[in-house]
């Protein structure tokens, strides 16, 4: 085997991808184009959702969801723990503020049972909306999230940034595609280049309603639209009728995005080949995420429990072996420490903190560089629990 590094998560760009981007910059639109239309209705088509909504990045989308769910100044909203920042961020832009519900132990995902009961330890209408995350690519069960919302008047908005081509199996024994709006009123994927689908940048809204479509449309265009010409008015014309930002998504990314996205699937089954391969050689040695049932894991991440979690990730460096830290409880951060959440009791998130490690994942990793890190995971574990 060469020398080379393994990272946690790395692209996959083919001649494909290279010549759709290059016939894009010999084209008329490099921005504003028909690249984003087809984008956005193909990957509706693939999560089964009515309409998407192409951004600038999946931070931009949630920024301007939570903003089309109308979220006013001071209002509640609950997320986990176990994500990147901006799953919480999004509330801050909006000057709501942000609660934390402790994650399952077992499939690291926001509990149900932890939202459940910091709901109803508050009065009815203290909380506005949830923000569940796919976590590592394995779905949540939206269905019941859908069911504690209903009853507390809570929208939902569903970060699937991880989880494009997973689902789950709802109660009808029907599968849920992560981002269809079956059960959440939006949902929210990432194109960033360790994601399935790589644009460089990048991100997709999706919904089943027409009104928060339209308003997500225009929030990510300076809130302009030109749906309002009349007889008296040319093509120049448009109204900014709210204030939006230039959240777009250009035709080169687009084009990029589009020939990503038909590579998804067996992506996606690569994936959950190598997934099953750590799980073989760590069975009953190291625990790794659950899978509940009914449930198809997209696997952006592999994740593992370590006791020596410091020692492992140095080792495995020197062994040429990159694996990251997926992710810092977002409660502990320096900027939510300071406004006052530092003192949250969130036992489960920071005991996964302490032993997590994300192990290298992507669709080109050779079977060959798997069983390396495997065998060094082993090697160092079996060296430091005698």
């Amino acid at each position: 085997m060469d020398n080379s590094v393994i990272p946690y998560g790395r692209q996959n760009i083919d001649q494909n991808d290279i010549d759709a981007v290059v016939n894009t910059l010999i084209a008329d639109f490099l921005t504003q184009g028909p690249k984003v239309k087809e984008f956005e209705d193909k990957f509706a088509r693939y999560v089964n959702a009515k309409y998407a909504v192409a951004v600038s990045n999946a931070t931009a989308g949630l920024h301007i969801a939570v903003m089309a769910l109308d979220l006013k100044p001071g209002e509640r909203v609950i997320t986990t723990p176990i994500t990147f920042a901006a799953s919480a961020n999004c509330v801050r832009y909006c000057d709501g503020e942000v609660w934390f519900a402790d994650i399952d132990k077992d499939t690291y995902t926001l509990s149900l049972e932890s939202t459940k009961e910091l709901i109803e330890s508050k009065p009815k209408g203290f909380f506005k909306g949830i923000i569940p995350v796919d976590f590592a690519g394995l779905p949540v069960n939206l269905e019941a999230f859908r069911a504690l919302a209903d009853k507390h008047d809570l929208w939902i908005i569903e970060d699937a940034c991880h989880a494009p081509g997973g689902y789950f199996t709802d109660s009808k024994g029907k599968q849920q595609w992560c981002g269809n709006g079956n059960y959440a009123d939006i949902g929210i994927f990432s194109f960033h280049p360790v994601k399935h689908i790589a644009c460089g940048e990048g991100g997709m809204v999706t919904t089943n309603s027409e009104a928060l479509y339209k308003r997500l449309s225009k929030l990510r265009t300076h809130g302009i639209t030109k749906e309002n010409m009349g007889e008296n008015h040319g093509g120049w014309y448009y109204e900014m009728q709210e204030l939006g930002y230039n959240y777009r998504l250009t035709d080169i990314q687009s084009a990029l995005g589009i020939t990503q996205l038909a590579k998804n699937d067996l992506g996606v089954v690569r994936r959950n080949e190598i997934a099953s391969n750590y799980k073989r050689a760590f069975k009953d040695k190291i625990k790794y995420q659950s899978l509940p049932k009914g449930a198809y894991n997209a696997h952006h991440l592999f994740i593992i429990e370590v006791e020596d979690r410091k020692g492992l990730y140095d080792y495995l460096r020197t062994q040429n072996i990159f694996t990251q830290i997926h992710y810092i409880p977002v409660h502990t951060l320096p900027y939510y420490k300071e406004i006052g959440y530092g003192d949250a009791d969130l036992n489960n998130a920071e005991d996964y903190y302490s032993k997590c490690i994300s192990l290298p994942m992507y669709p080109t990793l050779e079977e060959e560089k798997q069983t390396y890190v495997i065998d060094r995971i082993l090697e160092f574990l079996e060296k430091n629990t005698k």
